[in-house]
């Protein structure tokens, strides 16, 4: 695909701006512009904090994908480099040249189990192009597993709890103060949405209820989860979040950290490896925590009192999403997942002891938390479900982003008016927050906002191959599980 370089520099200004001039370049074919991998950060290898990058001397090329971030148990591009100082975040924009029209901005926030993931699996422009050159596209990337999410009391008192989520954060702010260039970028920093998957909607929903829910300024007006991952959050210094790392790298308190940071992020990123693959089947071993000043209480009581960042959803789940959470060929203890007479009952009667522990996967760290993101934006909110057999966690992905090449699955049902509906409702809805403002139009019916009425769009396929797209009502037997 033909490139030419742009004939004019970004400059950024202050006091986040200002750093650097960039140079991008240009997808001739389709008219997209693209700076890739821009720094929005200082690099970060003391575990702390995000920080205004320093200054840049000479024009910096952005035209190629940025280093990943180091990756936990599994990569994409295992050949590319990793390293500390991947705080860095790509721009594909519409507008070049031809028009000062601000347009809306949407914000990808990788997944990968807050452990594994990078902007180079994800190219904007198929975003760009879904939205009919309606929205500016944004990838971001943040710290990860170890590097991201390490907790403990000793991390509150002298690092950075989180430190994933302030490096999106602190994104989030850059775009802010940077999206409108007119002549470059093109995006209006008043029409942000924020979109991820699996991780990616856990990290939405952190931000929703981030500073509980009083975020200044503003950074988002809208949010968008597809299959919202949100494992079990505790305070950052109880005892399950304080991983027990301390055996692999030798160090003794009361100066851990200190000992974590006096070594080379090669042997931290041996450690990392090794917590990770060492944990449960299917089960998280970092993540977020409540670090008391950015997520300052459990997200499920922020989302209880109302207290959420951003004006209107979209949520999607996909049907089956805890199947790849289970081995489905280990002999296993139902015991295991079912903690509680409870939850034994409300389950014996969704089948096999398998087909149990793949719902109490999905429906608990998945499905449940979507409906209780819901609940939080009544009368504000849209509800998709994505039931295309199998339907199972990530299969929605290779339908935003044609191109992923992560998983082997590719797109479930290959039919351009079943992707043009499905896409067009993400797009529509970051351009006009109205998943029903589609141009041109789709064969997806009218779709009503989430309200106590408890209908949601099905997004599936007949057995003859043909679209099926309809309103349903939620079951209730999973409200029921779900409380």
């Amino acid at each position: 695909m033909p490139f030419a370089a742009l004939v004019f520099l970004v400059s950024v200004g202050t006091p986040i701006v200002g750093y650097a001039q960039y140079q991008g370049v240009v997808d001739t074919d389709l008219n997209i512009t693209k700076f890739l991998g821009m720094c929005h950060a200082a690099p970060t290898e003391t575990r702390q904090a995000p920080a205004s990058p320093s200054n840049i001397s000479g024009i910096q090329q952005a035209s190629s994908a940025p280093p990943q971030c180091y990756q936990g148990a599994a990569s994409s591009n295992p050949l590319d480099p990793q390293t500390e100082d991947c705080l860095f975040l790509s721009v594909y924009s519409p507008n070049f040249n031809c028009t000062t029209e601000s347009l809306p901005t949407v914000v990808w926030i990788h997944g990968g189990d807050y452990v594994w993931g990078s902007a180079i699996e994800y190219n904007g422009t198929e975003l760009v192009l879904e939205s009919n050159r309606e929205v500016v596209a944004i990838v971001i990337q943040y710290r990860l597993g170890l590097f991201g999410f390490l907790a403990g009391q000793q991390v509150k008192d002298g690092g950075a709890l989180n430190a994933g989520l302030l490096d999106q954060d602190f994104a989030l702010r850059w775009i802010n103060k940077n999206v409108h260039h007119s002549s470059a970028f093109s995006g209006d920093p008043d029409k942000v949405t924020i979109w991820g998957e699996s991780a990616g909607a856990g990290s939405v929903l952190q931000h929703i209820v981030a500073n509980n829910g009083n975020t200044v300024p503003q950074l988002f007006r809208a949010a968008i989860t597809s299959s919202t991952f949100v494992p079990s959050q505790y305070r950052y210094n109880d005892v399950i979040p304080q991983v027990n790392v301390l055996d692999f790298f030798g160090c003794t308190e009361p100066n851990t950290l200190d000992c974590l940071r006096a070594l080379h992020s090669t042997s931290l990123q041996d450690i990392n490896e090794n917590t990770i693959l060492g944990s449960f089947y299917g089960t998280s071993t970092f993540g977020p925590v409540v670090d008391g000043p950015f997520i300052a209480q459990s997200p499920t009581d922020a989302l209880a009192q109302g207290l959420v960042n951003g004006d209107i959803l979209l949520s999607v789940t996909n049907t089956d999403e805890g199947v790849i959470f289970v081995n489905q060929s280990a002999d296993f203890d139902v015991a295991q997942y079912r903690e509680g007479e409870a939850v034994e009952s409300v389950y014996q009667s969704v089948g096999s002891p398998l087909d149990q522990v793949n719902a109490i996967m999905g429906e608990s760290i998945l499905i449940c938390p979507t409906y209780r993101l819901l609940a939080a934006f009544p009368g504000k909110s849209f509800k998709g479900e994505y039931a295309v057999p199998p339907a199972q966690h990530g299969d929605d992905i290779f339908y935003y982003f044609p191109s992923f090449s992560f998983l082997d699955d590719g797109i479930s049902f290959n039919n351009t008016a079943f992707i043009d509906a499905f896409d067009g409702g993400f797009l529509s809805f970051v351009a006009n927050l109205n998943s029903n403002a589609k141009l041109p139009p789709t064969i997806t019916p009218a779709w009503p906002k989430w309200s106590h009425a408890m209908n949601e769009m099905v997004f599936n396929r007949t057995e003859l191959g043909e679209p099926s797209i309809a309103m349903a009502p939620t079951s209730q037997g999973l409200l029921s599980r779900c409380e």
